[in-house]
């Protein structure tokens, strides 16, 4: 999906979660914070009911509550730089996920007493992280109700009503999904094809194509070969990283290519022939 590596998580988020439940933890219940990593997430749970009522209030409201349950406790932390500027740091966190195209954190409320944060590290459908790149103006309200579409969670009629205005969602209410083709929700399709990265398999086949055809091949020509093929949301470096990145996936993993060369004059050839 993603035609560079990343980190799994923003090491900010899980911070701002977790000490979000210290600060916020209501003592008097006796519990502990609980931390639960899986191979795709990461669940924060901490005792006390969330007292701004629902997430969407707090980022709404862009600023600090009236009342908090520790309010000496939260004060200190902040002062410590352990959390962000009171009523801010929940917001970040929505933008530095929407930034990195990736699902934005889940707040579960349903249960009294008891807050459940739950961060994604993957993508949950690609539909809607291709969306997100594409449109990148899009605003944060619209985005949470994107979010929820694509975690089959229900949203209500006036938020369906100004995604499928924007072209953003299909489907008939409440069964909806995020559109697949992006072009038209962006309204230009010679640009999401320039964008777009075609998958691994794609890449490989053309160096093995370009092997048999003519031989020992250099880096320089294999960069050759690629570089304008690459989504143009990359810049040149990148490019090139993700172009070694092949190389070495196709010598180390697959096995199909071998360097011939030297560190700083690579030559290329194939070793398997059948491909």
């Amino acid at each position: 999906m993603f035609p560079i590596e990343i980190n799994q998580y923003e090491p900010y988020v899980i911070r701002e979660v977790l000490h979000n439940c210290i600060a916020h933890q209501d003592y008097r219940l006796n519990s502990r914070i609980i931390v639960v990593e899986r191979q795709d997430d990461l669940l924060f749970t901490n005792a006390g009911d969330f007292i701004p009522g629902n997430v969407e209030a707090v980022i709404e409201q862009d600023a600090p509550q009236s009342y908090y349950r520790n309010h000496f406790l939260a004060t200190a932390m902040v002062n410590l730089n352990m959390i962000d500027t009171i009523g801010g740091g929940i917001k970040k966190m929505f933008y530095l996920q929407k930034n990195r195209f990736f699902p934005l954190p889940s707040y579960d409320l349903s249960k009294k007493d008891k807050v459940s944060v739950r961060i994604t590290g993957k993508v949950i459908d690609e539909n809607y992280t291709r969306l997100l790149m594409k449109n990148t103006n899009l605003d944060l309200q619209t985005i949470i109700a994107l979010d929820k579409v694509q975690k089959k969670e229900r949203i209500d009629k006036e938020e369906y009503r100004k995604l499928k205005k924007q072209k953003l969602v299909e489907g008939r209410y409440p069964s909806i999904y995020v559109v697949s083709k992006i072009e038209e929700a962006a309204g230009d399709k010679t640009q999401y094809i320039k964008h777009r990265a075609f998958n691994k398999k794609h890449y490989k086949k053309m160096i093995i194509d370009l092997l048999k055809e003519f031989g020992a091949t250099s880096r320089k020509e294999i960069d050759d070969l690629l570089m304008n093929k690459l989504s143009d949301i990359l810049t040149d470096k990148q490019k090139k990283k993700k172009i070694g990145n092949l190389l070495y996936e196709m010598a180390y993993k697959d096995k199909t290519i071998k360097n011939i060369g030297s560190y700083k004059k690579s030559s290329w050839i194939l070793l398997m022939q059948d491909h």
